[in-house]
Formats: structure tokens, sequence, C-alpha cells
């Protein structure tokens, strides 16, 4: 049986471990087709393929990206599985979500420099290194400072709405990051649909919308999640008519997140790489 792990970040986003450390990492948990979707980046995808062939790894990479979007009051990331990354639309909207990304990075850290918590914005950056910058090397930042003990309680005290490091995102919407994928040969994914705290009855609304606006599939399974999540998931892709997908979302090890760990779909959805280009038929 093929193990899927559709959703995964290396350091060119908030990953914590380089192209080779994952690429080795999914090959030793046994891994056979590794989707790489950095935030707004694919610049994961050439370095991870020449390493592939290099060192004749057995793994199948799938071209991947995470998009944040907006929608209501939410923010909703689309991944994009199987993408051409050479392609112009989707690579102009990269460069504009990482300017985006970037001018709220300054406002973060100007809104924590008057708390206080000068230079955070400098050190973010510096644990950034040559990657896209996100809130997360803030948190890394701010637990270097002893503010918080960890990652989840900077975000909980400093990050979060309403908190003061919180800078309202400004990124495309929907519409948008699907119209790209699909214009760069690609599948889109509504990602991690049950992580958005959001009612039923919202969640419904959303699947609505991003089925209406071209949306092809919705990640179904995760590593850590009750069977009745993964149930009801299951279901909500069968009655939108939505593909189904899998990923860890596998940012670094950590003992309940693991790559390729507890992933499958349950019985009778129709998975998402049953109408995708692998990487190697696209090169070809």
């Amino acid at each position: 049986m093929i193990k899927y792990d559709l959703h995964s970040h290396t350091t060119f986003s908030d990953g914590r471990l380089s192209v080779a450390e994952l690429l080795e990492r999914a090959t030793e948990k046994g891994v056979d087709v590794l989707a790489i979707t950095d935030h707004d980046t694919t610049a994961a995808i050439t370095p991870a393929r020449h390493y592939i062939k290099e060192h004749a790894l057995n793994l199948e990479l799938i071209s991947g990206v995470e998009i944040s979007t907006k929608w209501q009051s939410f923010e909703i990331h689309i991944v994009g599985l199987s993408v051409d990354i050479a392609n112009p639309k989707l690579t102009a909207l990269l460069q504009t979500q990482q300017a985006k990304r970037e001018a709220r990075a300054k406002e973060i850290g100007q809104r924590l420099a008057k708390r206080g918590y000068e230079g955070i914005y400098d050190r973010a950056k510096e644990l950034a290194a040559s990657a896209e910058i996100t809130r997360a090397h803030f948190a890394a930042a701010l637990v270097e400072r002893g503010v918080a003990k960890d990652i989840q309680g900077v975000f909980k005290k400093f990050l979060a709405r309403n908190k003061t490091g919180y800078v309202p995102s400004q990124w495309c919407d929907m519409a948008t990051a699907i119209d790209a994928i699909k214009t760069a040969g690609g599948v889109s994914v509504l990602a991690h649909p049950a992580r958005y705290q959001m009612s039923s009855k919202w969640l419904r609304k959303l699947l609505n919308e991003f089925k209406s606006v071209g949306g092809q599939a919705m990640e179904v399974a995760q590593p850590q999640q009750a069977p009745c999540e993964r149930q009801f998931l299951g279901q909500l892709s069968q009655e939108y008519g939505l593909l189904a997908s899998q990923g860890s979302d596998f940012h670094y090890p950590m003992p309940w997140l693991e790559l390729g760990k507890n992933l499958y779909l349950p019985k009778d959805c129709q998975g998402v790489w049953q109408f995708w280009q692998t990487d190697e038929e696209r090169l070809q």
C-alpha cells in the first residue's frame, strides 16, 4: 500500500528541517509520495528534485505550495499539489504574498517594540534566514526572550487576535489562489479544515464557497486526529464532491506528529492522488 504524505514544510518557510533532512526522514519513515508545501513559496522544490536524483531516494516528490488566503474573518490555507513552479501567474501571486508577509512582519515587530520587546523583528529575520518570515519565527524569538515557555504560549499571549503582536493579514482571496493553482496545472486543496475554530454551519459555508470558486479537494486525514473527526471530514468531502487528501502538516519531529504517521482515508473517499500529474511525468 502506497504511503502518501501531502503536506510538509522545510526551512524555506517555517519548518525546522532542511530539504535534505526532510527527504531523508520521509524515506526513513516509509513515505512513498511526499508533497513539500511551504508557505507562499516553492523554493524548496528544485533542490528537493536534485537531492532525490543525486541520492537515488526511493521517494516520489509532489511539487506543492500552501497559500494563505482571507475569507470572512478567517485565514484559510489552500494547498496546491502538482503545480508547475515556473508558471508565471503562480510565481507572480507568490511574490505578492511574500511582499505582504514581509510588511506584516515589520508591523508585528513595531507593535512588539512599542511594548518593550525591541529587536524581536531582527531576531525573527535571523531565525528565518533565507526563508519566508512567519509568525512562528517571531514566536521562537520571544521564547528565547523567556516571555513564554513554548511557541504555543507565545501565540496565546502575544500573537493571537487582539493581542499585542497581532496584525491582521492582507492575503489574497480563495478564488485568486485557486485560479493560480489551476493555471499552474495543480489541484487545490482546502488545508486542515477542522483547525479553523468555526462551527459546523460556518465550515459548510466555507466548503460551499471553496467549491464554488473552483476548489477541488480537502484534507481529510492528519496524524493527530480523533476517528470521529476524520469520519466527519470524509463525509463532508463526499457531500460536497471534493477529492480527499491526507498530510501530516509536518514542521519538525514531535512525539504526536510524524511524517506519514496514521494517514489513511475513510472508506469511500476518493484520493486526490488519482487526479494529478507527478513531478516525474511533468519533467519528461
